[in-house]
């Protein structure tokens, strides 16, 4: 079956997660990637959890399948001059070094556009292609803390903590591949070429939601909440008998269903309770607790079955263990199996976006070191052990 980026070319710089994670979704949708690494490698090899048998990373397996893998040392004239070949006739190139590598390398976007005019560009970095920090290294939590993120995350009386997975780098991926669709989209109509200039911390920034006008509009600054949405009530985690479950209640008509739901429909003709507003401003503490001490009289399958019935969203609280098993993430294809030649078999996350004639899917692992040397750059036998030899792959 076809694949919706069938034919395209993308030569792949990245390391680390929020490059790859992009050229991961163009390579699960059909694009023929090529991911150039240093000759040792690139540096998420050795993060965790790695294979006990073969010490593959099973971080850099799930980010790098469906990619074709090469080394090359781009700071040598021959590797300079092999990268500049493999531009030439390349669709994409995307790359995720902090500001000013590239430029240094010879390989930044003025010097790859006069190889290849109509080539789209991609630079996901932490702080972008111009601005006073764009020289900087990030990381995730880097760019959590500085987008405004972290200060948000946590409790009123505790100190403020990460969201858990890298959000920064993941999102920053997903930006980073619309722009590089919306540039192709671009050079269809005109036959031209472009930057596509993703930041982790505007990414961040960019996901703060209605902290910003509550501070550009509201005329304050949002902190801490807990699970608790300042602008909906019932919006929280609640204990349960045998754990914990999520509850949303957004508007009027569902509170109305909430509560009959939870057999306290005199709340209804509470004053306080009347609008979402007013539940809000009134949630804490008397509303909060008259919910918690009804939880905790049933299950999180009790609770997730009564609100099924009557509409109301709600979830239980999953661990890991219990979310990859869960019969609506089976059923969405999104545990896939890949078999990894040295590694055996992998288990990971599938696609997120389903197409109906042209669906993304995992056919190949991600290679191993410069498993794809030979056939990138139509090299012999004797080619690759002299150019091995020099350093330059």
């Amino acid at each position: 079956m076809r694949k919706a980026l069938q034919g395209l070319k993308v030569v792949d710089l990245t390391s680390a997660l929020n490059g790859p994670f992009c050229t991961m979704i163009l390579a699960d949708y059909g694009a023929d990637v090529i991911k150039i690494e240093p000759v040792n490698g690139e540096q998420c090899r050795e993060w965790g959890p790695l294979d006990e048998k073969s010490g593959e990373s099973g971080f850099y397996c799930y980010v790098n399948r469906n990619k074709k893998g090469v080394t090359l040392n781009l700071k040598s004239e021959k590797g300079l001059q092999m990268f500049y070949e493999l531009v030439n006739d390349a669709d994409i190139l995307v790359e995720n070094y902090k500001g000013g590598v590239t430029k240094k390398l010879g390989i930044d976007y003025e010097s790859v556009k006069k190889v290849n005019p109509t080539i789209i560009y991609a630079s996901g970095s932490g702080f972008g292609q111009y601005g006073p920090n764009t020289h900087r290294p990030c990381y995730d939590i880097v760019a959590q803390a500085m987008g405004g993120m972290i200060n948000l995350t946590g409790f009123k009386d505790a100190n403020p903590v990460k969201v858990g997975p890298s959000v920064a780098d993941h999102v920053a991926g997903i930006y980073l591949t619309v722009g590089v669709l919306m540039a192709l989209y671009n050079r269809e109509k005109t036959g031209e070429g472009q930057l596509v200039d993703v930041s982790m911390v505007d990414t961040i920034f960019s996901l703060l939601e209605n902290a910003i006008v509550n501070y550009t509009v509201g005329g304050f600054i949002p902190e801490r909440n807990g699970n608790v949405d300042p602008s909906i009530a019932p919006f929280d985690i609640y204990d349960c008998k045998d754990g914990f479950i999520a509850l949303g209640v957004g508007n009027d008509r569902l509170f109305k269903k909430f509560c009959a739901a939870i057999c306290h429909e005199e709340l209804l003709e509470d004053p306080c309770y009347k609008t979402n507003e007013l539940r809000c401003q009134n949630y804490i503490p008397n509303l909060q607790n008259l919910i918690r001490d009804w939880c905790k009289d049933y299950t999180k399958r009790e609770i997730e079955s009564r609100m099924d019935e009557v509409g109301i969203p709600c979830g239980p609280v999953l661990n890991i263990k219990e979310a990859i098993e869960h019969p609506h993430i089976q059923a969405r294809e999104m545990m896939v199996h890949c078999e990894h030649p040295t590694a055996g078999d992998q288990y990971f996350q599938g696609c997120v976006v389903k197409l109906s004639e042209t669906p993304g899917s995992v056919e190949t692992p991600a290679p191993l070191l410069g498993q794809h040397n030979a056939e990138v750059f139509g090299l012999t036998e004797e080619e690759l052990k002299k150019l091995n030899a020099e350093g330059v792959i």
